[in-house]
């Protein structure tokens, strides 16, 4: 099976264009030459490269290759009685209902000429070209296409049927790649995702008119899937992973036990080890021989053999120590196929997001244990922040809001879970455990609680800054500061606890360190002061992420990668018959 049927349609294959002759219709290899042959003008470029379009009006074609354009539209609305082409799913075909209904039931990939060839040209392209996006090409339908579409150019007076349907399978298949780009293949709630941010079927849909109408078509196209630099990188890493899962992955490290900088082992494993990290790009230097022992070649696992195995933990989400673990060698047995999935996975994750986060937001990827904050669509600050443990009711969800208040020495309100699994029963067993620790009991509403006075003791730290949400989730100050020394920081009960809470505090209220110091240190308790300006939260979880050029396996905390994965894998690698029905399109454009 091919691994990078992207790069090889893209070298192999050239775009499908539908030129008009004199004998009708004809896919050609070069629309270039094919233009020259035929005296038909370079398309007139827009200033930012693509192809202007101004002859896109549905409404007033008159006839198709001699076909009344009523006869047409008849066709096209009883295509639509008929049940959907399959693989289409029925959010996609109602989509493509109403496309035609903005069109008043007007063809939309046909002119008086035949089929609409820059369009035409430009949908196949951006079809064949999908799975570099690790889309499922068997998504699509390619056989009904190839069938239509060969029919079509056999055809010297086409009937109004044949040219209904030829026009209702492109713009299915053309709501279909749309909408994957747009917002994903998969539901996230099919896969236990716990994902929250979510475009509605209205903004599908006019998403989906307002790109066809566009005048530069080719480039609106491609302005469907993730502008995300991060989305480009994971795309290059595709192929990467795609390579090398063609060529075999990589071998397994014998388990055996833990070795730390300077151990001797047997010679086999650490061979395997080296051989295992170069195949994914690890400086791991030669074999170093220690002799025998009882019997058996060793060898020693040295300084920079450790290194590497610093530089994978620090890669892949696991506690660095240098040390050769459980952990690690389970973390390196992982098959690379399993990786591969895993970028394509959270390649689909990022077209779960919006297209625009805004101009000034704060973006927390679980995963990463990290916080990045912007403005003006620039890093402006990072930090360590720790999130959910790992565990039923305190991870942290998926979702996004607006921050809109700050609150400077806060009380801590305990929740009723919090307090009657881990409060309530320590102060049945000791009685002095509330005034040690600042707490004490309130009434509201007639029933009792715990909250914790302001102050240093206090679980949420000398700020919290909220944006709220059904979750109840916040962030805030904490003061166990020493916890984001550690590697994998997953302690919440849910809230992220920031690391450097005084400098955004700063730059969410446009502050001084002074004011932010003052207000933290020596102001009054439950202190709120509100943004002049709403600042969007995206809470978001990408266990794969690049980072400085290097590629980044975060730590999947809540078991998510998994089913995602599954749903994901014919994206990742594309099957045989998707191949196979790739060619047979390829094939007719080159005819």
């Amino acid at each position: 099976m091919s691994t990078n049927l992207g790069q090889r349609a893209r070298s192999h294959l050239s775009p499908l264009a539908v030129m008009r002759t004199a004998c009708g219709l004809a896919l050609v290899v070069s629309v270039a030459a094919a233009c020259d042959k035929l005296g038909w003008k370079e398309p007139q470029r827009s200033e930012t490269g693509g192809e202007v379009d101004n002859s896109f009006k549905p409404e007033k074609i008159k006839s198709v290759k001699g076909v009344a354009i009523a006869d047409v539209r008849a066709a096209v609305a009883k295509r639509l009685q008929r049940p959907r082409p399959k693989p289409i799913s029925e959010a996609q075909w109602k989509h493509a209902v109403k496309l035609y209904a903005e069109y008043g039931g007007s063809p939309i990939w046909l002119d008086g000429d035949g089929l609409r060839e820059r369009r035409t040209k430009t949908l196949m392209t951006a079809l064949l070209n999908a799975d570099a996006d690790a889309l499922a090409l068997d998504a699509y339908p390619l056989d009904d296409l190839h069938r239509l579409l060969a029919t079509l150019l056999k055809a010297k007076r086409p009937s109004a049927e044949l040219l209904g349907d030829v026009d209702v399978v492109l713009t299915a298949t053309y709501v279909a790649l749309g909408q994957d780009l747009l917002t994903g293949q998969v539901d996230p709630s099919s896969v236990s995702q716990d994902w929250h941010i979510k475009a509605t079927p209205a903004q599908v849909d006019s998403a989906l008119g307002r790109f066809l109408r566009d005048r530069r078509f080719d480039i609106t196209m491609t302005q469907m899937r993730p502008e995300y630099p991060e989305y480009a990188d994971l795309q290059k890493q595709l192929n990467r992973f795609r390579q090398l899962v063609a060529k075999g992955g990589w071998e397994s490290v014998p388990e055996g036990k833990a070795l730390k900088a300077g151990d001797s082992a047997p010679a086999g494993r650490l061979t395997a080890l080296r051989d295992r990290l170069r195949v994914e790009g690890y400086d791991v230097g030669a074999l170093t021989d220690s002799g025998k022992d009882k019997g058996t070649v060793t060898a020693v696992y040295d300084r920079r053999l450790a290194g590497a195995v610093a530089q994978f933990q620090r890669e892949h989400g696991i506690g660095v120590d240098s040390a050769l673990g459980k952990e690690t060698v389970q973390a390196l047995n992982v098959p690379a196929t399993f990786r591969l999935g895993q970028i394509a996975a959270n390649m689909e994750r990022y077209r779960w997001m919006p297209r625009t986060l805004g101009h000034k937001y704060v973006f927390v990827n679980v995963p990463a244990f990290r916080l990045d904050a912007y403005d003006n669509g620039k890093p402006v600050m990072n930090m360590k922040v720790i999130v959910g443990a790992e565990y039923k009711d305190k991870n942290t969800p998926v979702f996004s809001d607006s921050m809109q208040f700050v609150v400077f020495r806060p009380y801590w309100n305990a929740t009723d879970s919090i307090a009657a699994k881990e409060l309530w029963p320590k102060v049945e067993a000791d009685p002095t455990f509330l005034d040690r620790n600042d707490y004490e009991i309130v009434t509201e509403n007639g029933k009792q609680r715990i909250r914790q006075k302001p102050g240093d003791k206090n679980a949420l730290g000398l700020v919290k800054f909220m944006f709220p949400n059904s979750f109840d989730i916040y962030m805030h100050d904490t003061p166990e500061d020493q916890l984001f020394e550690k590697d994998v920081r997953a302690f919440s009960h849910g809230c992220i606890r920031l690391e450097k809470p005084e400098e955004m505090a700063q730059w969410v209220l446009g502050w001084t360190p002074e004011q932010v110091k003052n207000a933290m240190e020596s102001g009054p308790d439950d202190r709120r002061v509100n943004l002049k300006q709403k600042v969007p939260v995206y809470i978001v979880y990408f266990t794969t992420y690049t980072r400085d050029g290097r590629l980044y396996f975060g730590n999947d905390l809540y078991g998510r990668d998994g089913p995602l994965v599954a749903a994901v894998k014919n994206g990742a690698q594309p099957t045989v018959s998707s191949i196979q029905a790739v060619r047979l399109l390829r094939d007719l454009a080159e005819d």
